[in-house]
């Protein structure tokens, strides 16, 4: 019978020798390396300036770890034992760096990396009685509590304020082909075109249960397809659109939503109500269209207006003639 597998307990960080202390602070160096490097690679491609921020600290980070190999070495010997973080009870953990993250959330990131470095040298210094040891780990404590102020200034030398903007428009423009654009087509897809089957099932039926089902149908239905063809039809590689995925569910979640907003009032029994309610939401809808093409798509408001309540009107009144003949 194989022996189940038990999770090793974490060690608390008073347990540690001067030894694992030592063996502790040279792998979270290494750690912190990897991901100011990653951040360097992700941001690359986009965003150049920052990438050089983040290639200058893992440098430092690399110096550091030198330094305390150095001391290792000179102390223990050539051998460093396994020690990481996940090892160590209450030990600050540091998140993988993942794409898409964004250079602004890299750089706060960067600045909490360093405050907690600071603390565990500063707390380590007073486990060790070795001279030389307790030199380094304060002068390396004052280095990280510095590390912010020089990160700033490197961001100040690799990522001046024209650079700050260009990446700030980057990050913008890619929001904006990401979410903001594919649902937009989704609300005006689902508001405009369920306009139709929706008030022809209400006036030809006069039963808001009815209506109800029909455009609660049409709604999902919608989204589904929508959502489906928008993520198939460009991976985005070469339109640079983003994620095909997330393109994938802001359009078909808003497709659903753009129906179900004139669709939701027909749970209301009484058909008069309901279709009032309905009319009344189908002008909200219209307008939040116009009002999102104005913010982020810069079409001038009125021309937007025009163009969206002229094809909703349309798609209305087609609805309402053939729901009454």
């Amino acid at each position: 019978m194989i022996a189940p597998f038990f999770r090793q307990p974490r060690r608390s960080f008073s347990s540690l020798s001067e030894k694992e202390i030592l063996a502790l602070a040279i792998s979270a160096e290494e750690d912190d390396e990897k991901i100011y490097r990653d951040y360097a690679e992700y941001l690359r491609p986009d965003f150049p300036a920052s990438a050089r921020l983040f290639t200058a600290m893992a440098a430092e980070e690399t110096q550091h770890r030198k330094k305390l190999i150095a001391v290792f070495r000179r102390r223990f010997g050539e051998h460093i034992p396994l020690l990481r973080r996940e090892h160590v009870r209450g030990f600050y953990r540091r998140p993988a760096a993942e794409p898409g993250q964004g250079p602004a959330y890299m750089r706060a990131q960067a600045a909490q990396m360093e405050e907690q470095a600071a603390r565990f040298y500063r707390a380590a210094a007073k486990k060790t009685q070795y001279a030389a040891m307790r030199d380094l780990l304060n002068d390396l404590a004052l280095e990280e509590e510095e590390h912010r102020h020089k990160a700033a200034e490197l961001e100040q030398q690799h990522t001046p304020r024209r650079a700050r903007e260009k990446e700030k428009a980057a990050k913008d423009k890619k929001t904006l082909l990401t979410w903001i654009q594919p649902g937009l087509a989704g609300l005006m897809d689902g508001s405009v075109s369920t306009l139709a089957p929706v008030f022809a099932a209400a006036f030809a039926t006069h039963d808001s249960r009815q209506t109800f089902l029909i455009g609660l149908s049409a709604s999902l239905g919608a989204g589904i397809s929508m959502g489906f063809t928008e993520a198939a039809h460009d991976d985005g590689r070469l339109s640079g659109r983003g994620s095909p995925l997330k393109r994938g569910i802001a359009n078909g979640l808003m497709t659903a939503i753009g129906g179900l907003g004139h669709t939701l009032p027909y749970l209301i029994p009484a058909f008069a109500v309901a279709t009032a309610l309905a009319v009344f939401i189908v002008f909200i809808e219209l307008w939040a269209i116009a009002f999102i093409q104005n913010r982020f798509m810069k079409t001038p408001f009125w021309r937007a207006a025009l163009q969206v309540v002229i094809g909703g009107a349309l798609v209305f009144a087609t609805g309402i003639l053939i729901g009454r003949a």
